[in-house]
Order: structure tokens, then C-alpha cells, then sequence
């Protein structure tokens, strides 16, 4: 995998502001296949362009019980202005019914993960026809804990498959990415996050993009407490963008959303929705509490950056 830079962005350590007003080519990755571009023609700015999209992994948490009155908690906030922010929350897999029925309806839900194929003699899987049947419209693939978890350790190729498989049943995808601290220490964030994107280009089609959502999250910022910079979530961001546009091509750059997660709260997700390449969050631990509904009105800073 080479390397090419050129322009202000090029810079890393060179400020946000700098990168905002930068519309040529970026630090970006390519591969022996089509270059990326070097002029990027998509406006690099978030709000107005891509809907806003919120998602809640409630992960290995909550009883059906709490899950009723986080709900109910969650209804009291007005209608959701959907042409301009979307939420999903992913509860765990047993209490998706229940999610389903007492949530309300201008939330979506999701399933935590699916089986890579149909049903049949899988014992504890859950095929992409059941997580239909019971109202999913999205599924969370790729999260760190399945790729990371000793457990698991689910593939790249393993995930992209799964994805594929979602797709094909008319399902969302929040794909997620992200590098482990010992990895972005060796300087070697992007080739992670360029080997877990590579997986999932070389194996669904172009057309297939409008359904997936990529979610970077930073493993060594997930449920830490540590946040990455704004200037890191960017530059991560950005480059991403361009990936996108040199391997499938301009239009999935462009309209291809991009989420951040890692330790998202009420108290830094309005600065962090400002930057030009965040379409969203995916988030954790605050998705668990009725503060969740703050995170959800960042989509107000995101429209207010472009102003």
C-alpha cells in the first residue's frame, strides 16, 4: 500500500482549519488500482449534504424492563426532524421485539450482528431474515469487540461477507473501522482502516454503498473515556473520504456517510458535529441514558457549521 500527499492537507499536524478550506488532494491511500483523485469535486462539508445519523449500541446491556423505561425516557423529546437527522439504536438481540414495539417510531432499531448466511442448523445464530421479521431495518458489523474480543476475532473478509449478506436482504449497514492504540502508536491507522475498508470494496458492488454507513471508531477511545482530537477524527475522516472516491468512485465519496465513535457524550458531540467529514455518531455507554437525547440534537451544530 503506497502513500501519496500533496497540498495543505498533506500536513498532519496542520489545524483543522487549514483542512476545511482544503478541497485538493489529501494524505490518502491507494493501491495499484484506480487513483484516487487529485482534486476532490464533492463539497467537504457535512451538513446539508448527508443526513445526520445518530446510533445507540446498547451492546451486552440493559434487561427488558430498563429497556421499557429508557423508552419511554426517550419519547418525551419532540418528533424527530427526519430529513434532517436519523437514530438507530441496537439493543441486544434478545429484546429486539420488545425494542421494536414500545420504542418510538421515528427511531429505527438494529441488531448487534447477523449469521454470514440463511437459516438452517446454525445453533445460536441469528439469520438476516429473522432480524428483518422482528423490524430491524440496520445491523451493526464490524464492531471492535468482534473484532478484537479474543472469543471472536472475526475476519475482515468474515465481516465483509456478513455485510454482503445484509445487504442482500434489504438490511443497512453500520460498518465499523478503527485502529487499536498500539497500531495508531506504529503510525498505522490508516493501513488498518484501508485493510478493513479494502475487505468490504473487494466484495460488494458499487450500487451496494447506498446502504452502509461506515462507522470509525478508535479502539483505545471506546468506552475510556478518551476522546481523539477533533483534528484526529478529521484527518481520519477526510481520508477516508478519498479512499473511497480512488477505490469505488466520486459519487460513494460523496454520499457515503461517515460516523464517529468512541466515548461520544452530551459534552463534546456539538464541537465534534461541526467538522466537515462527521455525518453522525455511533455511540456507546450515552446511549444507554435519557442524556442520549442531547447527542441526537447535535445535528443542530452539524447544520449550524455550514451557515
Amino acid at each position: 500500500m503506497a502513500f501519496i500527499t500533496s497540498g495543505a492537507a498533506a500536513v498532519s499536524g496542520a489545524p483543522l482549519t487549514a483542512r476545511r478550506a482544503f478541497t485538493g488532494a489529501a494524505v490518502c491511500p491507494v493501491s495499484a488500482g484506480p487513483a484516487v483523485p487529485a482534486a476532490a469535486t464533492w463539497s467537504m462539508s457535512a451538513g446539508g449534504l448527508r443526513t445526520f445519523l445518530v446510533g445507540g449500541n446498547w451492546k451486552c446491556n440493559l434487561s427488558k424492563e430498563a429497556i421499557t423505561s429508557l423508552c419511554k425516557e426517550l419519547a418525551a423529546a419532540p418528533d424527530l426532524e427526519t430529513d434532517k437527522v436519523e437514530v438507530v439504536l441496537a439493543p441486544p438481540t434478545p429484546y429486539l421485539d420488545h425494542t421494536r414495539s414500545v420504542l418510538r417510531r421515528d427511531f429505527e432499531v438494529a441488531a448487534q450482528n447477523i449469521w454470514v448466511g440463511g437459516p438452517g442448523a446454525f445453533t445460536g445464530e441469528t439469520a438476516a431474515e429473522m432480524i428483518k421479521d422482528v423490524g430491524c431495518t440496520w445491523v451493526i458489523l464490524g464492531h471492535s469487540e468482534r473484532r478484537n474480543l479474543p472469543q471472536i476475532r472475526e475476519t475482515d473478509d468474515f465481516i465483509a461477507q456478513k455485510t454482503k449478506t445484509a445487504l442482500s436482504h434489504g438490511l443497512k449497514v453500520m460498518f465499523c473501522i478503527g485502529e487499536t492504540l498500539e497500531e495508531r502508536e506504529d503510525g498505522r491507522t490508516l493501513d488498518v482502516c484501508v485493510r478493513q475498508l479494502g475487505a468490504l470494496a473487494s466484495t460488494i458492488e458499487a450500487d451496494d454503498w447506498k446502504s452502509v454507513v461506515i462507522a470509525y471508531e478508535p479502539v483505545w477511545a471506546i468506552g475510556t473515556g478518551k476522546v481523539a482530537t477533533p483534528d484526529q477524527v478529521e484527518e481520519v475522516h477526510e481520508k477516508i473520504r478519498h479512499y473511497l472516491a480512488g477505490e469505488v468512485n466520486e459519487k460513494v465519496a460523496e454520499e457515503t456517510r461517515i460516523l464517529y465513535g468512541g466515548s461520544v457524550s452530551p459534552g463534546n458531540c456539538n464541537e465534534l458535529a461541526q467538522l466537515p467529514d462527521v455525518d453522525g455518531f455511533l455511540v456507546g455507554g450515552a446511549s444507554l441514558k435519557a442524556s442520549f437525547l442531547d447527542i441526537i440534537e447535535s445535528f443542530k451544530s452539524d447544520l449550524a457549521a455550514t451557515v
